[in-house]
Formats: structure tokens, C-alpha cells, sequence
């Protein structure tokens, strides 16, 4: 009846993991408790859960990864602090254990951290950059969201039934065959990833259709602001690469439960092609991550410097050659296959190649900053930084590139630090940098900035002490994955790794705090003019938080930094220069639950995969069929918001803006 399911899939004999989900699962069960209690429940439901509109969309996708971000970092305390116990003894970590935390800690930081942040940036930001309304298809935004919490889901469900995967964030072949791991750990692996993949994989599909084809009047290519080009090249990346993982993942699936020898060498099959097919995804995957990043960075370099971003269509076309060059350097994941010198050294250099468009991004960012009224406010503090830590994590994956480097370094800690440095010193920062910069567009107030100061410097200092360790031990012959070691010159460096692991988790807490204090000063910190940094962008041009339909009269594009111009314009003459506008109603999209509905028969049917309830998966699958039906065969499809309604929100924005421009640049 329950296939696999048994009370032993529960870990009663395993203090740490059931502590772990109890947690969880207590907290989670307190939260919406405390919820129901408050009556929020109703306001949830209509406003956010069923909510299409792409700015809450977007909000959410942040917030689930900030959720996963404390249970990711949870695991990296737990592998730093195991470590520095593990010298000459076993720790307190079982082996089996200690692989499931590795496992567990990359794949929710790169699928459920990284990729919620920076689709949840594009989310909020690029329409309203674009001068549009909302995405090309509402709904499927939602879908998108909802089935990449549900991947989410499914991993934290693996803390309390059955267990993760030990075979790393990526589920290398021969370990991830039925014979090496014959428990669900690596099922709940592909499940949720095959889940949140497609979620990921819809919203690919709906921003490259959104900038390509909806962009305000006079909005060219050329004209939009450098976040949408890099979120255009993410995207496109996202569309291209995650059919490969999605294929990848299938047929390992289908080894697993079907009998099927993909990458099962002994019965005809090449485990090396899934080290290929996969790389061939999870290299272009880490431009679909620190593109967006680069994107924020431009945006933040920029309004901060006070000036026009230097050499802007040089930085489109390095951005779009990253786009293409991302898919000719996947083979140095792997130069001690054995492929050869020809192909390692075709592949080397054009690892060294992509480095060249990165350049020209760092020069374009320091030329903007040359020579402007540079406010070093806490989102240019995370841009500087990105730029230092960046520089140095570009020069060791320049090393790396070299085959002869890498085959005695590429197991190593050497390259755990070079990949760390980039996804934190890149993507996290920039996803730092993003959420400082437009929360208050968001939210309608601005963050507490020395708290956000701190707990930048926390992150910064804590990156170096935790990291540059790791690469002193990488050069001395650490592996990674180390559950327990014995070299006594490795020791010292472990623990200063620790330490560092300790400072970042002050900056974490220090950002907690400052939502925290933020929040509740909210009324001290209202912004009231829609444009708290003098911004340039069309996005500082409307309320904040924006209204439903963002933009009561769409914007007319006629140069690169539209509101800069704009409000030029006003300083100079002392009043607005348009007058009255002409209001007309505004259809939008009508609230759906469908993304919601989808989402939880996703859970059910994963799950029950995992465990191999068939009658189970049965009613899923018929459930998401009836959802996309219902979905189908509505007959009301949007909402009209009235022209009164429109032109009162819209002259209340208008007067507080043109007091705000009369008075000067906001700070």
C-alpha cells in the first residue's frame, strides 16, 4: 500500500538528523499557527499565494531563498565544525551522514539559494526596467515559482523521511546507480530537481519572450538598461541548457527504476557520458547565475557613481559573448578524463578565452566609478567587494584552465575555494547587492544601512578567513569531501577555515537584524518619492512599492537612462514638464491558484515516486491534469482595474515625485 514507506524510513536511531527535522518541522508547524492565529491567512491566500503579479512573484522567490540560505549554511557549519574535530578522530558526524550534508549543502545553494535569488531579482525588476506591465505569461510565472518551492519541499522532507543523497551535489555515475545506492537518497535528489528544473525551465521561457517582444514605446534593444541584457543572456542560457539536465536526469531515472543502462559501464552503458551531458548543463549554469549578478552590479556601479555606466554597449556584447562563449569551456570539468592534449588544450584555452568579456565587465565597472560622486552606501560596498574577491577567483579559474594545473589540483580544496570564490563573490553578493537596492522600491521603506554595512564587512572578512585556508590546503594535498584526515600540517588551516565559517554567520545574523530593525522602523524610514537613490532607471519612475499595473501611462523611451533625463529636465525648469495625463482603465491578470494546486499535486506524485506508492503517483498526475483543465477552460482570464482608480493612484505618485525633483536629488 505505502511501496518502500516503513517507520524505519524515519531516523529514530540518528540524534542529529531527527533533531534537524524536528526543528523544522516545529518551526514550520509555528509559523503557520502563529498565522492562523493572526488571521493572515485569507490576506495570504488572495494576495500572495494566488498572487500572478511578477513583483510578488518575485519577492516570494527571494524569500524562499533566504529560508534555504539558513539551511544550506546550516550544513556548511556543520562540515567546517566536523572537520575541526576530525583530526586524528572520527568526529561526530557518522561517514554516511557527513556524505548527506555535502550532498545536501550544494545542491540547496546552488538550485534553491542561488537560482531562487537571482530569478526572484528579474522577477521584481525587469518589467518594471522594461516599462511594462508584467511578464509575457502571469500564470506561468506562478507555476514557475510555486514548483521550484516544491523541489525545495522535497528535500527538507528528506531530513524526516528516508534520507538525502551521498553522492555530492552532482549524482556522479557509478555511485548514483541502484547498486551503489540503493536507498531514495538520490531519488529524492532527481525528483526534486526534475521538479524544480521544469519550474526553472518555464521561466526561461517566459523572460526570454518578455524582453524580446514587450518593452515600453521607444524602448530598443540598445536603449533597454544592462540587467535586462543580462538577464536576456541568462535566460537564453537557462532555455538551452536545462533541456540538457532535464534529459541527463531522465535517463539516470530511468536506470534506477527501470533497468535501463545509460551510464551503468558494466552493461554497455558510459558513465563518462553523464559526466559530459551534465557538465554540458552545469557550466553554462554558472553564467545563468552570475550574469544576473553582473547585471545588478552595473545598475548599483552606476547609480552610486552618478554617472551613465562607461562603455555601454561594449559591456552588451562581452555580456552576449559570455552568453555563447559559456558553452565551450564545459570539458575542463573534467581534463583528467583522458580525452587528450588536443582536446584539453582546445578546451583550456577557450576557458581562458571567456575571461577576456569578464575583463572588459571589471574595466567598464572602475571607469564608471572614475571620476563620480561615488556614495558608498551598503549596496556599492557589496559591488566593491564583488570586484576584489571576483578579480582573485577569476585568476585561480584562469589557472585551473590549464589542463597540467588542474589534473594535480582538481580534486582538491584548491578548486572548492576557486568555485566558492565566485559563487559568493559573485552571485551572493550580487544577490545581496540587488535585494539592498531595490528593497525599499519593494517594500516602500529603506534598510537600516549600518546594520547592512556590518554585516558586509562580516561577509567580506569571513569569505577570506574561511576560503584562503582552503586554498592553502588544496596546494598541500587536501581532497575534498575529507570526512576525517590526519596530516598535522592540514589542522591550523582547517581551523581558521572554521573561524571564518563563524564570522559569515555573524553576518547573517547581522542581516536578520537589519530586516528586523528595519522593519519596525518602517515609518522613520518611508520613502515616499519612489526614487530613494537618484536613480536612472525606469523602474525609479513609479510608486513605491509600485502599483498592480506598475506604470498608469506607459513610459516613452528616448535614450539610454530615461528617468535620469527626465528628471533632469524637471530640475532644470523647476516643475514637471508633461502635463495632465490621460487615464485609461488597465487590464491585468486575474489571481490564480493554479501555480499553488500544480505544485502540491508536484509533491505528491515526487514523493510518492521516491517511495514507490504507484496508486499514489496515479492520483497526482490526474490531479495536475484537472488543475491545467480547470486552468484551460477559464472563461475570465483578467481583471479591469477602472480609470478613476488608476488616476488617483497615479496624481497622489505625480505630486509627491514633483516635490521630491523640485527639492533636488533625494540623497
Amino acid at each position: 500500500m505505502l511501496g518502500k514507506l516503513t517507520w524505519q524510513a524515519i531516523p529514530f536511531d540518528q540524534p542529529i538528523p531527527l533533531a534537524a527535522g524536528l526543528f523544522v518541522v516545529f518551526g514550520i508547524a509555528a509559523v503557520l499557527i502563529w498565522i492562523a492565529a493572526k488571521g493572515y491567512i485569507p490576506y495570504l491566500w488572495r494576495e500572495w499565494i494566488t498572487s500572478v503579479d511578477h513583483k510578488r512573484i518575485g519577492i516570494m522567490y527571494c524569500l524562499l531563498a533566504a529560508v534555504m540560505l539558513l539551511r544550506g549554511f546550516s550544513d556548511a557549519l556543520m562540515m567546517r565544525s566536523q572537520q575541526a574535530m576530525a583530526f586524528h578522530a572520527p568526529g561526530y558526524l557518522p561517514p554516511e551522514h557527513y556524505d548527506q550534508i555535502f550532498s545536501a549543502h550544494g545542491t540547496i545553494m546552488i538550485f534553491f539559494v542561488a537560482m531562487p535569488f537571482v530569478i526572484g531579482l528579474m522577477n521584481f525588476a525587469v518589467p518594471l526596467q522594461l516599462g511594462v506591465r508584467d511578464v509575457a505569461f502571469p500564470t506561468l510565472n506562478s507555476v514557475g515559482f510555486w514548483l521550484t518551492a516544491a523541489g525545495a519541499f522535497l528535500v527538507n522532507i528528506s531530513l524526516v523521511v528516508g534520507e538525502f543523497a551521498r553522492t555530492g551535489w552532482l549524482p556522479f555515475p557509478p555511485l548514483s546507480e541502484l547498486t551503489y545506492s540503493p536507498g531514495v537518497g538520490v531519488d529524492y535528489y532527481l525528483w526534486a530537481i526534475q521538479i524544480s528544473g521544469i519550474g526553472t525551465l518555464m521561466t526561461g521561457i517566459n523572460f526570454v519572450t518578455t524582453i524580446l517582444k514587450i518593452r515600453a514605446p521607444g524602448m530598443s534593444y540598445m536603449r533597454m538598461p544592462i540587467f535586462c541584457w543580462t538577464a536576456l543572456a541568462s535566460n537564453l542560457l537557462i532555455v538551452a541548457a536545462f533541456p540538457i539536465l532535464t534529459a541527463t536526469l531522465g535517463m539516470l531515472l530511468l536506470d534506477r527504476y527501470a533497468g535501463f543502462h545509460f551510464f551503468t559501464n558494466e552493461a554497455g552503458g558510459n558513465a563518462m557520458m553523464f559526466m559530459n551531458l551534465i557538465w554540458a548543463w552545469g557550466h553554462p549554469e554558472v553564467y545563468i547565475l552570475v550574469l544576473p549578478a553582473f547585471g545588478v552590479f552595473s545598475e548599483v556601479v552606476s547609480t552610486f557613481s552618478g554617472k551613465p555606466l562607461f562603455g555601454r554597449r561594449s559591456m552588451i556584447v562581452a555580456t552576449m559573448a559570455i552568453c555563447i562563449l559559456s558553452y565551450s569551456v564545459w570539458l575542463h570539468h573534467f581534463f583528467t578524463m583522458g580525452a587528450g592534449g588536443d582536446v584539453n588544450g582546445v578546451f583550456g584555452i577557450a576557458s581562458m578565452i571567456i575571461a577576456v568579456p569578464t575583463g572588459v565587465k571589471i574595466f567598464n565597472w572602475l571607469f564608471t566609478m572614475y571620476g563620480g560622486r561615488i556614495r558608498f552606501s551598503s549596496a556599492m560596498l557589496w559591488a566593491v567587494g564583488f570586484m576584489v574577491t571576483f578579480v582573485i577567483g577569476g585568476m585561480t579559474g584562469v589557472l585551473l584552465a590549464s589542463p597540467a594545473a588542474d589534473f594535480v589540483l582538481h580534486n582538491s580544496l584548491f578548486l572548492v575555494a576557486h568555485f566558492h570564490n565566485v559563487i559568493i563573490g559573485a552571485v551572493l553578493f550580487g544577490a545581496f547587492a540587488g535585494y539592498t537596492y531595490w528593497f525599499p522600491k519593494a517594500f516602500g521603506f529603506v534598510l537600516d544601512e549600518r546594520l547592512g554595512k556590518a554585516a558586509f564587512w562580516c561577509w567580506l572578512v569571513g569569505f577570506y578567513v574561511a576560503f584562503v585556508p582552503l586554498y592553502i590546503v588544496g596546494l598541500e594535498g587536501m581532497t575534498r569531501r575529507m570526512q576525517h584526515y590526519d596530516r598535522p600540517e592540514w589542522y591550523p588551516w582547517i581551523l581558521v577555515a572554521g573561524v571564518g565559517a563563524l564570522i559569515i554567520l555573524c553576518g547573517i545574523v547581522l542581516q536578520i537584524a537589519q530586516l528586523w530593525v528595519s522593519i519596525r522602523g518602517r515609518e522613520r524610514r518611508r520613502e515616499r518619492t519612489g526614487d530613494p537613490w537618484d536613480g536612472r532607471s525606469l523602474e525609479w519612475s513609479t510608486s513605491s512599492p509600485p502599483p498592480a499595473f506598475n506604470f498608469a501611462v506607459l513610459p516613452q523611451v528616448t535614450n539610454d537612462d530615461p528617468y535620469w533625463e527626465t528628471k533632469q529636465r524637471t530640475r532644470a525648469i523647476g516643475h514637471p514638464a508633461t502635463g495632465e495625463a490621460k487615464y485609461s482603465p488597465i487590464e491585468m491578470p486575474r489571481n490564480s491558484a493554479t501555480g499553488f494546486v500544480t505544485a502540491f499535486f508536484a509533491v505528491v506524485t515526487g514523493f510518492s515516486l521516491i517511495w514507490q506508492i504507484w496508486w499514489l503517483v496515479i492520483l497526482g498526475l490526474i490531479g495536475a491534469y484537472v488543475t491545467f483543465v480547470v486552468f484551460a477552460w477559464r472563461d475570465i482570464h483578467e481583471t479591469e482595474i477602472p480609470a478613476e482608480e488608476v488616476s488617483r493612484i497615479d496624481r497622489a505618485d505625480r505630486a509627491a515625485r514633483a516635490a521630491a525633483l523640485h527639492e533636488g536629488p533625494a540623497r
